[in-house]
């Protein structure tokens, strides 16, 4: 199951794809990149992870390139950025079941992810984590809105 990492930030992202784009030309190994950015490997695998599974870069075999679509995104405006971002998050944890909810507080996904057997949110920091990536992915793309009781899809996905 692809999920957010709880230790992904949007500035990462953003700094991870203009590093790729415009120091290393597209395409770089990890090593490098770390050294680069000045990060431990530790700390930018959660947003290589994230990236990759957004498709905004591809990481393999120690190898990291930007897409066409991280190319896009930071080429893009603001806006454009939130709707590419709201995009991508559909189907992807913990956003896809949060969509499926519709209305939710943060006890109920977090029952609704271990039900489904995601572990990425199950550590003693777990409701928290999950919290900090609703409202740092969710409110900033527009998919969601905070609620007294928690949080709510803005503009849902039409079923086709």
């Amino acid at each position: 199951m692809e999920s957010i990492e709880p230790n992904a930030r949007i500035a990462d992202l953003v700094g991870l794809l203009y590093v790729l784009n415009f120091i290393f030309k597209d395409k770089t190994d990890l090593y490098e990149l770390e050294k680069e950015m000045e990060v431990d490997l530790d700390d930018l695998m959660p947003i290589v992870y994230t990236a990759s599974t957004l498709g905004f870069v591809n990481a393999t075999e120690g190898d990291i390139s930007i897409t066409p679509k991280g190319k896009e995104y930071i080429a893009s405006s603001l806006k454009r950025r939130k709707e590419m971002l709201r995009g991508s998050l559909d189907n992807v944890e913990p956003f896809k079941t949060a969509i499926s909810l519709g209305t939710f507080s943060v006890e109920k996904i977090h029952e609704e992810l271990e039900a489904k057997g995601l572990q990425t949110y199950n550590t003693p920091s777990g409701r928290r984590d999950l919290e900090i990536t609703l409202i740092e992915w969710g409110l900033y793309s527009g998919l969601l809105r905070k609620t007294d009781d928690g949080f709510e899809i803005q503009n849902p996905p039409r079923k086709s």
